[in-house]
């Protein structure tokens, strides 16, 4: 059984209830399925499965049959009377349908009300732990942000903790549920050619872009106690840099995978405050063009204040101090209002030791490089140096790209698609543990410090160029410049 807290939000409408969709006309759902929304939305049943019907555009036939199945619980988080009316109805639908007590809580909710929620889960005798009812189980699905710095991450975990185990916890990233963030490990792994090169011998530097060409929307209040750093970094970034860093997992499983990532994000070095303004770029949008058309700068944004100084575009140089990558920058960057959405990792491979060819006949010769295409054109490129045609002898850097839906007749699963069904059939591989989160924001939280410093610099950027001109700067001083796609 899922129940979802949220379940008259956005969220809810725009991404979960396409997934169910997707899973039902799959065949993919068990077959004693059962939907419980619970929001403070005063709906009824009826209410709400008339959202849930006009949520799916493209729906199949059979959507409707699934939907009416649905029920809803209308209340206040914060009262009690929620959960006991919850409670009931859940009770009649493990006898109608034969659940068992079989439930996935999935939190689409705001996130200062996950510990409240939970603790309530608790009080209500609503939240099981795994080893008190044998035979059935009990899962809580939390969006992010985890926390908005390290002790409010810890805390939030503490919170949790008191009434689940580690175990029950699913902390859903929707970016590790892209086919194209899993195929690194594929990429990786499954192949002799890439592996034996992905390392500081022959790897110069790596790039990780994750670049959107919209703005804040209506989301000016979330975004302004966010910013780019905590919405994007902190997570997305840092989630896809541990898949293309760490070492090889002993087994492609849940403890395998998240104890080789966690490694690799205790290789990485906390920055003191006196290196922050060095390696960190913070930059926010002014007025400019994107595709074609004039874009207000984010201050002039509905809900942004006229002297905001948050984070719409974060650049950053890392270092991870182990033996694979030693001396071999990452650079980071993610931002708003940018020239076009794209999520890529690029390794920008060492130059030949030595060139054979005449000055003049390598002028068009750039490094090698490997990019992984993550979104929104999915593929990977690989860029080598060959032969110009002709009479003389000039070379030149071509690409030989790979296209995900050229070669695969399969229609890949959305990412919700795939972390739904995962949850509900207890694979934690693609969540996030707790001893991740804690690792990502000891990385960050000294970077959140400096930057509230009164002080603190706060570049600008036009809108519809890839950020600002200290970004390029943070490459030019190791002498290397950004792949801008």
């Amino acid at each position: 059984m899922l129940v979802v807290f949220g379940a008259s939000g956005d969220l809810t409408a725009r991404k979960l209830m396409p997934a169910v969709e997707r899973l039902a006309r799959r065949r993919l759902l068990p077959t004693a399925f059962s939907l419980v929304g619970v929001a403070r939305t005063a709906w009824t049943d009826d209410d709400f499965q008339t959202h849930a019907l006009a949520a799916v555009k493209d729906a199949g036939p059979g959507w409707p049959s699934v939907v009416k199945t649905f029920s809803y619980v209308a209340g206040d988080y914060a009262e009690g009377d929620t959960f006991e009316r919850l409670r009931t109805v859940l009770e009649d639908i493990d006898r109608a349908h034969g659940t068992g007590g079989n439930r996935v809580f999935y939190m689409a909710t705001v996130p200062n009300v996950f510990a409240s929620v939970a603790g309530a889960l608790g009080a209500h005798g609503l939240a099981r732990r795994t080893d008190e009812t044998p035979g059935s189980f009990v899962r809580l699905v939390i969006e992010k942000p985890f926390g908005h710095d390290l002790p409010s991450a810890d805390q939030l975990d503490r919170d949790l903790h008191a009434v689940f185990d580690e175990s029950q916890l699913y902390r859903i990233d929707h970016y590790l549920g892209k086919e194209t963030v899993q195929n690194v490990l594929a990429l990786r792994f499954a192949n002799a050619i890439f592996e034996p090169n992905w390392n500081r011998n022959y790897v110069d530097h790596v790039q990780i872009t994750v670049a959107e060409s919209v703005g804040v929307g209506h989301r000016g209040g979330f975004y302004e106690s966010a910013g780019a750093l905590r919405d994007i970094v902190q997570n997305h970034v840092m989630q896809v840099l541990a898949l293309t860093a760490m070492e090889s997992p002993a087994t492609i499983d849940a403890h395998g995978i998240r104890d080789e990532k966690v490694k690799v994000l205790r290789s990485i070095a906390t920055m003191r405050p006196d290196e922050v303004a060095g390696n960190v770029v913070r930059g926010q949008y002014d007025r400019g063009w994107v595709e074609g058309a004039e874009e207000v700068g984010y201050r002039d944004e509905e809900g942004i204040a006229a002297e905001s100084r948050t984070d719409t575009y974060v650049a950053a140089r890392l270092e991870i101090d182990n033996w694979r990558w030693a001396g071999v920058p990452f650079f980071l960057r993610t931002g708003k209002r940018l020239p076009k959405r794209v999520t890529e990792v690029a390794l920008g491979f060492r130059a030949v030791p030595h060139l054979p060819f005449p000055e003049g006949m390598a002028k068009g010769l750039g490094p090698n490089a490997l990019v992984l295409r993550i979104q929104p054109d999915e593929g990977i490129t690989l860029r080598f140096g060959a032969k110009v045609p002709g009479q003389a002898f000039r070379v030149r850097t071509v690409n030989m790209d790979f296209s995900y839906g050229a070669a695969f007749v399969e229609e890949s699963p959305e990412a919700y698609e795939r972390l739904l069904l995962d949850a509900m059939t207890g694979d934690p591989t693609l969540f996030i543990r707790d001893d991740e989160v804690d690792q990502a924001w000891r990385i960050w939280d000294p970077v959140l410090e400096a930057w509230g410093e009164a002080d603190a610099p706060l570049a600008r950027y036009e809108a519809g160029t890839w950020g600002p001109a200290e970004a390029d700067a943070l490459l030019a001083q190791d002498g290397r410049s950004w792949r801008n796609p």
